[in-house]
């Protein structure tokens, strides 16, 4: 390549470019470099009609020479000063390809492809979407996307920042100066852009923001798709290449009614459940899913994995809301994951988090310099118990923020389910606020109407886009309609979390058995409003932080009597109406409660008790998950009905559990050439769990005396096997005993007109099966 001077007449006026912009750029400050940099269609340098060439112009603080480099030639180009170059140059095309080299004074020279060459990789439609706040594959415009443009690798940067003065990228690039790249503003709708080439995946990268009044900003990519491993604050370039292998799981999913299927979810603090060495996606996989299957879970649920700064908020204050962090690994770790919990049967929930967001310097506060992302009026923008700000949702382009980011998660992660976070916090404009301290709504109320909107459009979207997945919301009030159907006024979550069961049960079993019998309706009113709404009945994290101790603690008693109370409470749990959640950890009762730092006491399981518990919870979790008249009617009236509820002097409940469809009652037919057991041939306790009971009756006695002759009123003259004890001494109980087989008597109880009698062990809970009656009596 040979090195020229640009000739004479390709020097002169207008090189420099539109007045003004070579002052903005001097000062740091040109909100739209496209208009100035790059190449631009120039007039016939010697007057003659038409356009003739084009101008190059080029900009690096640090050069003090540059040229153009086109194939086969060399051409300088002339300095403004301050690292401005201009060349016109003949018979080129705006389109044509070419470098650039840098030199200083000191003898340093570099060449690189000039980004302002490039076309803008977001369409006039997209921006249309993005202003208009409707643009449901956000993640597919803004963020940082590698791609392949004009056969040069590279990375398209974009971002909304409509009250920037100009929005630079930043990273090791260009030694994290923002003079070198600011962004194109595309007109009207306060996004910038810029397609720069050679930037390699894992680069990191930030937001060089200067904001309307000047002040210099420096953030994190609010659409960025992973970040750096904190206390690292910058954003990282990421290209996913997973394939994924769960196609048999997903089809399955798009066709299943889930308030119809088993429930039973495993919540978990990924860095704590096993402490100790470098957690990973990858790893925490497969021992993960060995131990919720063993146990009987068929989902976990993840407390928040989008990018944090503070470990301390175990992931509820988020600067990273489409990054997973990274902590544990890349996205494509974490996708690994999700596919695995699918390839073994086990679905994924995440704790997602609209209701507020971190201050940090480098997040969403004050992002372009004012508050966007924010509501002005701290009284409607600042939350005064997390020290956070809350999302402004009437403002569309926040709104298309967040409900792109729980899509996003369902579209590129395949997960199942949403938990949402705080969602009372959400919908009421003076939550924990005094008089004064909150500002009404349009009509006058303390409803948050567009947090109402706002959750109405998500969920409507999440079901009509990816159907058979599902959002839960963490509600704590009696706000009407949290589970109904948009179309019906509701706000169309397919589930609630049912705290008022939770503080109900959790108080009724802390009590002494001595005073159980005056607070009976802490278990019995939960049924009163059980058909409101579509519950899960969580015992979370919430219950065992900040000095409320752990479940083990929790419970009355002796080392003994907890134990008792905790497999009686794990037995209500999962035969009353409602899905499951329970936290990590509550199958090794631990004395102390959880601590983020230092993980679960798995060493507990050397004591005999315990792992009784333990046993315990893994023969119940599978009883439930194999008996459909557990878990099939959980939302409708016909699947539960009380048997008595009336004993409070002896502290006893006796409910049953149906499915929709009746299954005959018949002994099982030994296989030819057997003999029938001498039970009558009856199906044992696992038997009974694989076949499906058309109902089962549970019973608790939930007092240290044991009950004999109980009679307990049963739906029809039947045998009653006895699918699962509390009380077995193989799971720690007494083993106190007790027949494993029930036949019933026309005897009139509780509105039935057969019965059994039962023997109901000291602190227990009985799960009944009913079965044909033996021939041959009961034996």
């Amino acid at each position: 390549m040979t090195s020229i001077d640009a000739p004479a007449q390709e020097r002169g006026a207008g090189l420099e470019g539109p007045a003004g912009l070579l002052d903005s750029l001097r000062r740091g400050e040109l909100g739209d470099p496209g208009a100035l940099l790059g190449p631009h269609p120039a007039p016939h340098p010697e007057g003659a009609a038409g356009e003739s060439g084009c101008v190059v112009r080029v900009y690096h603080p640090l050069a003090a020479r540059a040229w153009l480099l086109l194939p086969g030639r060399e051409i300088a180009m002339e300095s403004f000063g301050f690292g401005f170059f201009a060349v016109l140059v003949a018979e080129m095309a705006a389109t044509d390809a070419y470098r650039v080299r840098f030199a200083t004074d000191e003898g340093q020279s570099w060449e690189r492809e000039d980004p302002y060459r490039f076309p803008s990789t977001i369409s006039d439609f997209d921006l249309y979407l993005i202003s208009e706040g409707t643009h449901q594959k956000l993640w597919e415009s803004l963020g940082a996307r590698s791609r392949l443009l004009d056969g040069v690798e590279g990375v398209s940067f974009a971002v909304w920042a409509p009250n920037a003065r100009r929005v630079s990228v930043v990273g090791p690039f260009c030694n994290w100066d923002g003079r070198i790249f600011p962004m194109r503003r595309r007109g009207d709708s306060g996004v910038f852009e810029i397609f720069l080439p050679d930037v390699e995946d894992g680069t990191l990268y930030k937001l060089e923001i200067v904001g309307p009044s000047g002040g210099l900003l420096m953030k994190a990519d609010p659409m960025a798709s992973w970040a750096e491993k904190p206390p690292g604050t910058a954003s990282r370039v990421f290209r996913s290449r997973y394939s994924w292998n769960d196609q048999a799981w997903m089809r399955r999913a798009a066709g299943r009614d889930v308030r119809r299927e088993p429930m039973a979810a495993y919540e978990v603090h990924i860095a704590s459940w096993r402490h100790g060495g470098d957690v990973t996606y990858r790893d925490l996989a497969p021992r993960l899913v060995e131990h919720v299957k063993k146990l009987g879970f068929n989902y976990l649920e993840l407390m928040p994995v989008a990018e944090h700064p503070y470990s301390g908020s175990w992931g509820y204050q988020i600067t990273g809301y489409y990054a997973p962090t990274s902590r544990f690994g890349d996205p494509d770790d974490f996708r690994y994951f999700v596919d695995y919990c699918h390839q073994n049967g086990i679905g994924v929930i995440l704790d997602w988090v609209p209701a507020h967001f971190v201050k940090d310097a480098h997040g969403l506060g004050r992002f372009d310099g004012t508050a966007l992302y924010e509501h002005e009026d701290p009284r409607r923008g600042e939350h005064p118990d997390w020290g956070t700000y809350i999302f402004n949702y009437g403002r569309f382009e926040v709104r298309n923020f967040l409900v792109a980011n729980a899509l996003y998660f369902f579209d590129q992660f395949h997960i199942d389910g949403l938990r949402v976070d705080a969602v009372a916090s959400m919908l009421y404009l003076d939550y924990s606020r005094k008089q004064g301290e909150w500002l009404p709504n349009v009509q006058g109320g303390r409803e948050n109407l567009e947090a109402i909107a706002f959750l109405r459009e998500m969920n409507r979207l999440v079901k009509s886009k990816y159907p058979g997945r599902f959002v839960i919301a963490e509600e704590s009030t009696t706000f009407p309609g949290v589970t109904q159907e948009v179309a019906l006024g509701g706000l169309g979550f397919t589930f609630k979390w049912n705290m008022g069961w939770m503080h109900d049960t959790l108080g009724y079993f802390g009590l002494d058995p001595l005073f159980r019998a005056h607070h009976q309706d802490k278990l019995t009113f939960g049924m009163v409003y059980e058909y409101t709404e579509a519950f899960v009945n969580p015992l979370s994290h919430d219950e065992v932080v900040h000095g409320k101790g752990s479940l083990w603690r929790k419970m009355n008693g002796d080392n003994w009597r907890k134990l008792a109370n905790l497999r009686a409470l794990f037995t209500y749990l999962y035969t009353r109406p409602g899905k499951k959640l329970l936290f990590m950890g509550s199958e090794l009762a631990s004395p102390r409660e959880w601590n983020h730092e230092t993980g679960l006491d798995w060493y507990l399981l050397e004591e005999k008790d315990r792992r009784g518990l333990f046993d315990f919870m893994a023969a119940l979790g599978q009883l439930y998950e194999g008996s459909p008249c557990l878990w099939q009617l959980d939302h409708e009236v016909g699947g539960f009905r009380w048997i008595s509820c009336e004993d409070r002097a002896r502290s006893v409940l006796a409910f049953a559990r149906f499915t929709e469809t009746r299954i005959p009652l018949r002994p099982e037919t030994p296989p030819p050439g057997k003999k029938p057991k001498k039970s009558g041939g009856l199906p044992t306790a696992e038997q009974l769990a694989a076949r499906g009971a058309s109902y089962m009756i549970t019973v608790m006695n939930l007092t240290p005396l044991a009950r004999s002759e109980y009679v307990l009123g049963v739906p029809e003259d039947a045998a009653y096997r006895v699918a699962l004890s509390s009380d077995a001494r193989v799971y720690g109980g007494a083993g106190y005993p007790t027949p494993d087989l029930y036949e019933s008597q026309a005897k009139p109880a509780d509105g039935y007109r057969n019965s059994i009698k039962l023997t109901l062990p000291p602190l227990s809970a009985l799960i009944l099966a009913p079965v044909a009656k033996s021939r041959s009596g009961a034996g």
